[in-house]
C-alpha cells in the first residue's frame, strides 16, 4: 500500500453503546483541535469521525444508563460484529487510512480497543494511535492491548505534527517527545513533553469542522458552541484525572484570542456558547477582563460555564450575566462536610449553598453536580446530600455514582481500603453503572437502594424543570424565578400553573 498520508481520528462509541436515543450530538473538542492542527501544520489528509454521534439524534427519555441501556452496553461490548461496530469497520475501510488515532478516556476505553481491533481489521498495516486522558493516567498500560502501536501522554497537538512527520520520513519514534510505543517487542518511552506555552497558538476547532469532519451537515448548530478559553485546573479533588492530562498549572488564552474565536462561531451561525474548561477563568481579574470584552464585542451572546464555588460572589455574577451569561454549572459533590473535606473540594457545604442562591439571585440558571458513593459515604452523608439537592432547587441536576478511575488518588485509596476486586474491569462502570459499589459503610444491596432514591429525585427535578424550560424557552430569567418558587416536591401540574400565573 504506498503511503496515501491519511490519518482517521476517531472518538470511539460509548453512549451509542447504550441503545437507541443515546448519542453524543456534538464535535469532541479534543478531536476538533487535533483535526485543525493536522489539516493546517501537515501535508497529511485527515478526517475527524465522532463514531458516538448520530444524524438526526433525538434524546431518550431515560435519565440514566442503567436497566436495560447497562446490559445493551455490555452485550455491544461483547458483540464486536455488531452494527456499531459494522460501521466503524466501513467508515476505516472507506476511507483507507495509513493511521488511526483514537481519543479515549477511561469510560470508553474498552470500546477504544475495540476500534483499534476493527482498524488492524480492516489492515494490520495501519498504525493505531491512542491518546486522550486514559493515557495520561495510566501510562503504558494502554499498550497491554495488542492493536495499539503508539500512545501519546498529555497534549496533543504539538505531538501529532512531530508523529507525523516521523512517520512520513520512516524515522525514529524516540525523537518524537510525549509518547510510548513498542521497539522490538520492548515498550519504550521518550520524555515528557512540554506544555503549550502560547494556547493562542492553537487553531479554533470549528473552522475546519466543514471540511474534515464525517457528517458534518447532520450536526445541530450547537454541537459546535463549546470552546476553551483554558487548560489545568488548580483545585485538587481526589477523584478528578484532569490533573494528569492538563496538570494543575492554569494557562489562559488571551482574551481577544477567546473573543474571536466566539465572534468566528456566530458569523457561523452559532449563538451561544459553552466554556468547557474545568473550572471557568479560575481568576476573578481574567473574569472581569473577558466578560467587558464579551460585553463591549460580543453583544447577544448567551453563554455558560462551570465555575468552582470558590469564584461564585455578587460581582463574579453581575459581570457574567450582564455580558450574556445564561447559566453556571457549580461542582457541589456530597452535602456532608466529612465527604467534602475527604474528597479535598475546598469547601463547606454552606458555603456552597450560599454559592448557589448567589447564582439564583442574579437570574442564572443553576446547573449542579452531585455525586454519591464515595469510599468515606455513608447512609448519613447520602441524606445530607438529598438534603443539599432540594435546598439547592436548581435547574438542572447532573448525577453520578463515584467511579474510580485507574490512575487516579482515588482509585488508590479504594485499592487500599479493599474495595477494588483482583479483576476489576473498567468497562463494567461508569458513572451510572449499577455495578458501581465502592463504599466501605454501606452494604451492596442497600446501596442500590439509596442510590435509586438520589436518582428518582434528580429525575423528577429535572423532568419538572424541562417542562418549565418548555413554556417559557427564552426567559431564563423568569423560569429560574419559579424554580426557586417552587419546592423540591412539587408536581408537574403545579409547575405548570405557576409558570402561567
Amino acid at each position: 500500500m504506498p503511503l496515501s498520508k491519511r490519518i482517521l481520528l476517531i472518538e470511539p462509541p460509548f453512549c451509542r453503546l447504550f441503545g437507541a436515543g443515546y448519542a453524543l450530538p456534538r464535535y469532541p473538542l479534543a478531536l476538533g483541535y487535533l483535526a485543525g492542527t493536522v489539516q493546517s501544520e501537515t501535508n497529511w489528509d485527515v478526517m475527524a469521525y465522532n463514531a458516538d454521534f448520530l444524524p438526526n439524534y433525538q434524546p431518550a427519555t431515560a435519565q440514566y444508563l442503567a436497566g436495560p441501556g447497562y446490559e445493551q452496553y455490555l452485550a455491544n461490548l461483547r458483540s464486536p460484529s455488531g452494527p456499531v461496530w459494522q460501521e466503524v469497520r466501513a467508515t476505516i475501510a472507506d476511507y483507507r487510512p495509513d493511521i488511526v488515532g483514537i481519543s479515549s478516556k477511561t469510560q470508553n476505553f474498552a470500546s477504544a480497543k475495540l476500534v483499534a481491533h476493527a482498524a488492524k481489521d480492516v489492515d494490520r498495516r495501519i498504525i493505531v494511535l491512542l491518546g486522550g486522558p486514559h493515557v495520561s493516567m495510566v501510562g503504558a498500560e494502554v499498550l497491554q492491548c495488542p492493536d495499539i502501536d503508539v500512545a501519546v501522554r498529555g497534549e496533543g497537538e504539538r505531538t501529532i505534527v512531530e508523529l507525523l512527520q516521523v512517520i512520513a520520513n520512516s524515522g525514529s519514534l524516540n525523537a518524537v517527545d510525549g509518547i510510548i510505543f513498542r521497539s522490538n517487542g520492548i515498550v519504550a518511552q521518550t520524555r515528557p513533553r512540554k506544555l503549550i506555552s502560547d494556547l493562542d497558538s492553537l487553531c479554533f476547532p470549528h473552522q475546519s469542522a466543514p471540511t474534515v469532519l464525517k457528517d458534518y451537515k447532520s450536526y445541530p448548530r450547537s454541537a459546535f458552541q463549546s470552546i476553551f478559553a483554558a487548560r489545568g485546573c488548580p483545585f485538587n479533588c481526589a477523584f478528578c484525572g484532569s490533573r494528569y492530562l492538563w496538570t494543575r498549572f492554569v494557562r489562559r488564552r488571551s482574551v481577544p484570542s477567546v473573543v474571536r474565536e466566539i465572534q468566528l462561531l456566530r458569523e457561523a451561525g452559532i449563538t451561544s456558547a459553552h466554556f468547557a474548561d474545568d473550572t471557568f477563568g479560575v481568576s476573578k481579574p481574567y473574569i472581569h477582563a473577558l466578560c467587558s470584552a464579551l460585553r463591549k464585542d460580543c453583544r447577544g451572546l448567551e453563554w455558560s460555564c462551570e465555575l468552582h464555588v470558590n469564584l461564585v460572589d455578587n460581582e463574579v455574577m453581575h459581570a457574567m450575566k450582564s455580558s450574556g451569561c445564561m447559566a453556571v454549572h457549580v461542582g457541589i459533590e456530597s452535602g456532608n462536610n466529612e465527604i467534602l473535606k475527604a474528597i479535598r473540594k475546598g469547601f463547606t457545604i454552606e458555603k456552597a449553598l450560599a454559592a448557589t442562591e448567589t447564582v439564583k439571585k442574579h437570574g442564572l440558571a443553576l446547573h449542579t453536580f452531585f455525586m454519591v458513593g464515595f469510599p468515606q459515604e455513608t447512609e448519613r452523608s447520602i441524606r445530607d446530600t438529598v438534603t443539599a439537592i432540594k435546598a439547592c432547587n436548581p435547574y438542572c441536576v447532573y448525577y453520578s455514582i463515584f467511579t474510580p478511575y485507574p490512575g487516579t488518588e482515588a482509585f488508590d485509596t479504594c485499592r487500599a481500603m479493599g474495595l477494588i476486586p483482583d479483576n476489576f474491569d473498567i468497562s463494567l462502570y461508569n458513572h451510572q453503572s449499577p455495578a458501581n459499589h465502592f463504599c466501605a459503610h454501606i452494604e451492596p444491596l442497600r446501596f442500590r437502594e439509596l442510590a435509586g432514591e438520589v436518582e428518582r429525585l434528580v429525575a423528577h427535578l429535572n423532568r419538572r424543570n424541562a417542562i418549565l424550560r418548555k413554556f417559557a424557552p427564552r426567559n431564563v430569567s423568569r423560569t429560574v424565578k419559579k424554580i426557586v418558587e417552587l419546592g423540591p416536591r412539587e408536581s408537574f401540574r403545579r409547575a405548570v400553573s405557576v409558570l402561567k400565573h
